[in-house]
């Protein structure tokens, strides 16, 4: 869940509406940069952005839910990340995208050199559609965060613009 500026009370009600329907679908809620929220809303998780809290700080507020990290396209702060206790690493942007300003352009070729020294899940982050999502999982990214091409799509609903992501 991704609110950037929404009021926490907002983000309460319609976090309790989406942790419903994740509880239905048997899928995890993420809240992004707020273990605050994580936690009044029981999430499975929170992710972290270089510039919110600290892992070590939010597990002590969220205890042992799933905390995942930004890593741009660092393999400096991947190892960091790994080191705190990360539950998974994130990188992008890989492709355009408007959902947020990028400042980072990431490429395959950090996902094949991260898996080369951990185990630890990477989701791949950034401009993700039905065109290039499977170069992404070909080169092993575990998981796509996918925003703009689902809830903004000219040409699909959502429902059908997941579909074609099968």
């Amino acid at each position: 869940m991704r609110f950037k500026n929404y009021s926490f009370n907002k983000k309460l009600i319609i976090g309790k509406k989406i942790k419903k329907i994740c509880k239905d679908n048997e899928v995890k809620f993420i809240v992004n940069d707020d273990p605050w929220l994580t936690q009044k809303l029981d999430a499975d998780g929170c992710h972290l952005g270089q510039k919110d809290m600290i892992l070590e700080e939010a597990k002590k507020i969220i205890g042992n839910k799933i905390i995942g990290i930004t890593c741009h396209n660092s393999i400096r702060l991947a190892k960091k990340a790994i080191n705190a206790g990360a539950d998974y690493l994130a990188f992008g942007a890989f492709y355009a995208t408007k959902t947020k300003d990028t400042k980072y352009k990431s490429s395959t070729k950090i996902i094949n050199k991260v898996k080369k020294i951990t185990n630890i899940p990477i989701v791949a982050i950034g401009g993700i559609n039905s065109k290039n999502y499977k170069n992404l999982l070909l080169n092993k990214a575990d998981f796509l965060a996918i925003s703009s091409y689902i809830w903004n799509n000219k040409k699909n609903k959502p429902k059908q613009a997941i579909e074609l992501l099968k």
